[in-house]
């Protein structure tokens, strides 16, 4: 089913909506979501995805009520020590990207100990993205590249710099919610990422969907800019 796919990413979005639309608060949207994660990353070990990131949570979802992001905090703490074991049954290595030192220092305790718990094991690597920022990784890789006092500057040397340089790019980027857009996820490494859209909200997504963004992608000719021959 995944034979072409080295990297999956998943935008994870619609929890808020989805809630509203059935007269809850947004909180019982991201618990939802926070379901459906995990029923896709067993998905996606079993369809041996050497990669899958999910974008969890952006640099710009810190200017979200307190309320609402301390949920999410919360949420994310309990996911992580709850599904630590699952990690280590399925030889999980789980990693993130961004900037953890935004994250409180109770949930930066539970990423850590998933991180150091993990980092032995060769299946799938799962990475959340974390107070993430496309456009900051970028910066933050230009800075590196100053300090470091580079001679020559090229897409390898700032490749280098990023957060996780040793991700391959994503060859497939799934956005749930009906919404066209990156939302500056990964944009250095989505130069050439085929785009999948869903219209589901992100706590209906299913397994079933996963095949069929799958299947479309293989179907696709991928060129990278250039002429198939």
């Amino acid at each position: 089913m995944s034979r072409n796919i080295n990297h999956l990413a998943i935008i994870m979005d619609g929890n808020g909506r989805w809630a509203e639309a059935v007269g809850k608060p947004r909180a019982f949207g991201h618990s939802k979501g926070s379901e459906v994660a995990k029923t896709i990353i067993n998905k996606c070990v079993n369809e041996k995805i050497p990669f899958l990131t999910l974008y969890t949570f952006s640099k710009e979802n810190w200017g979200r009520p307190s309320k609402e992001v301390n949920a999410l905090m919360s949420l994310l703490s309990n996911m992580l020590d709850k599904e630590l074991e699952n990690m280590l049954r399925n030889n999980i290595v789980f990693n993130i990207v961004g900037n953890i030192e935004d994250l409180p220092s109770s949930t930066r305790k539970f990423v850590d100990n998933a991180i150091n718990l993990t980092k032995n094991n060769d299946g799938m690597t799962l990475t959340l993205a974390l107070s993430y920022s496309g456009r900051q990784e970028i910066v933050d890789a230009v800075k590196n590249i100053i300090k470091n006092n580079e001679k020559i500057i090229d897409e390898e040397i700032l490749k280098n710099h990023l957060y996780c340089p040793e991700m391959p790019d994503p060859d497939l980027i799934i956005r749930t919610g009906g919404e066209y857009r990156l939302s500056n996820f990964l944009l250095w490494q989505s130069a050439y990422s085929e785009l999948y859209i869903s219209e589901k909200n992100w706590p209906d997504f299913n397994e079933v969907d996963i095949d069929l963004a799958i299947d479309n992608f293989n179907k696709r000719i991928r060129k990278f800019g250039s002429l198939k021959k």
